[in-house]
């Protein structure tokens, strides 16, 4: 179910609107992204829109000074914050060649601001021409990076270099080497570095239930392809995160894991996205498997010419 009022979606067609006049555009298909388009949003969550559009003068991709591939604009509005977030056509295309997460979710978004062009005929080539390695590997990033960033306990070095803590001890921090950091280490994957080295600082984490969440997703989806590519065929979850823990999870993970993610996914819908909660996800969790069997997971990817076709259609149905 939307949770989306009909007066934002007026908002956003004049947003798009003023947009291909000032830009030169046209949109072909604008959706929700974010948590209103998987359902975690709350009364307080911003709109982010995601739409695909074409130039109005078809001889701007040969020019020297070339056409913008994306468009970026933020918008405080009546109601409430609203992010637009758009490729052209030939990046669009370019990343769904790529089994890119974004662009393959864009076309799946439940909620619609802008259809001159239909997606379900491509949504439905890409679903079962994608590469499923890619696809992994991006959720799997974004497991990883997040944990990183926003749970972990870490040190970072005067280069940047972000090193977890796995133990604090009196004179020294254990930390890990072997998600972000480039350092050789132990076998083990971690090394030990002395309190007092002023090379590296100690940070400050923000472990939210927002961050749990998306953290839990992102590990979860990853998890879930990996397992039913190991089964009778790749699954691509659904992008109602509701949805996937009623209807598929259940078939690859137990009832506390899945009790976990609905709880917070819960709270982030009460509008506990910024409240404090530590580690809900658990660091082996968010790390799913570096490496999987490419014979097993890896397929070319959705064919440059078919895509050429429905690049096409595109420009068509906004000409």
């Amino acid at each position: 179910m939307s949770t989306v009022p009909e007066s934002v979606f007026e908002t956003v067609d004049d947003l798009l609107t003023d947009l291909e006049r000032d830009r030169g555009v046209r949109v072909a298909l604008a959706v929700a992204r974010g948590s209103h388009a998987w359902g975690a949003a709350s009364p307080e969550s911003d709109y982010d829109i995601g739409f695909v559009f074409v130039p109005d003068d078809l001889r701007s991709y040969a020019h020297l000074a070339g056409l913008p591939e994306t468009i970026h604009e933020a918008v405080d509005t009546d109601d409430g914050d609203v992010e637009l977030q758009g490729w052209d056509v030939r990046t669009f295309a370019r990343l769904l060649a790529d089994s890119n997460d974004g662009a393959i979710d864009l076309l799946r978004s439940p909620i619609r601001y802008r259809i001159a062009y239909e997606p379900a005929t491509l949504a439905d080539y890409v679903e079962r021409t994608y590469n499923p390695m890619d696809l992994y590997h991006a959720w799997r990033g974004i497991a990883t990076s997040n944990y990183r960033k926003y749970i972990s306990h870490h040190l970072v070095r005067n280069d940047d270099a972000i090193f977890p803590i796995l133990e604090a001890r009196e004179d020294e921090y254990v930390v890990a080497t072997w998600d972000g950091a480039d350092d050789a280490g132990s076998d083990d994957g971690t090394r030990t570095i002395p309190v007092d080295d002023e090379r590296f600082a100690e940070t400050q984490t923000k472990p939210t239930v927002k961050r749990n969440l998306t953290i839990h997703r992102a590990a979860m989806s990853a998890r879930y392809l990996k397992a039913t590519g190991e089964q009778d065929g790749h699954e691509l979850p659904v992008i109602e995160f509701d949805r996937f823990l009623d209807e598929q999870a259940p078939s690859v993970f137990d009832a506390d894991r899945i009790e976990r993610a609905r709880t917070l996914l819960e709270r982030k819908r009460a509008g506990d996205g910024s409240v404090p909660i530590g580690d809900a996800v658990g660091r082996e969790f968010a790390h799913p498997p570096r490496e999987i069997d490419p014979g097993r997971h890896a397929r070319s990817g959705p064919d440059p010419e078919r895509l050429d076709e429905f690049v096409d259609e595109l420009i068509a149905a906004v000409q």
